[in-house]
């Protein structure tokens, strides 16, 4: 890792902060070989009911990989999310849930949920989330806001140094409610966008995440827009 370029900890860092992202390039592995059919919870959905309620196509984009299901905290790209933050150093070790889309409550974690990823290029993605919760659950996640003391912190990966700042504008109100939150990683003049929006309906919980250099909070709301329609038409 000492060797590695500013542009490469960038990316190892923006990995880091998305939620559920399977990567900026790499698809992601499902986690068992067929959709469980598990009896969802009342009043939400089981993990494949969510798998099919994913978005299929982003124009402009291509799906990395087959979609992941299962509990949330079980998925693949979670796990590797886990294992890449392990490996980073925070000059504020309490801010290191700051750059995330969701907390890590254990109802989060054991959610049924699906994932998908897609790509332009080698340099922005788009992952988007399902999972079920209940509305307890759902708008707490919707409530979530950075303390103040995190809204700028630095991340070491190797021997850079890199910088995240957190803004959460006002965003658009998407489903039964959303929240918008953004990240620039910055290193000298080197700097990536990651865009979170994360949105509650009827028995699940979405998140949509945006990263790319020159990403915006009107794109990845606009993806969000799409994920909220495909999902109320699929899930019954």
């Amino acid at each position: 890792m000492t060797s590695w370029k500013p542009s490469a900890a960038l990316a190892f860092v923006l990995l880091a902060s998305i939620a559920g992202c399977a990567g900026g390039g790499g698809g992601g592995a499902v986690t068992s070989a067929a959709p469980s059919y598990a009896a969802p919870v009342p009043g939400s959905y089981n993990a494949d009911q969510l798998t099919q309620a994913l978005l299929t196509d982003i124009p402009g984009y291509v799906r990395s990989g087959a979609p992941q299901w299962g509990e949330y905290g079980s998925l693949a790209a979670v796990q590797n999310l886990n294992q890449m933050q392990q490996a980073v150093k925070l000059d504020k070790p309490q801010c290191a849930t700051s750059n995330r889309a969701l907390s890590q409550e254990k109802a989060v974690q054991t959610a049924p949920s699906a994932l998908v990823a897609f790509t332009r290029g080698t340099q922005q993605s788009v992952t988007e989330t399902l999972m079920a919760v209940g509305p307890d659950i759902a708008a707490r996640q919707v409530r979530v806001r950075t303390p103040a003391g995190c809204r700028t912190f630095r991340v070491k990966v190797g021997r850079t140094w890199v910088t995240d700042t957190v803004v959460e504008p006002a965003g658009a109100h998407i489903g039964e409610g959303s929240r918008t939150a953004g990240v620039l990683t910055s290193s000298g003049a080197t700097g990536v966008r990651t865009w979170f929006v994360v949105l509650r309906s009827r028995g699940y919980l979405a998140t949509i995440t945006l990263y790319g250099p020159g990403v915006t909070q009107a794109e990845a709301e606009r993806f969000a827009r799409k994920a909220y329609q495909q999902a109320e038409r699929i899930l019954p």
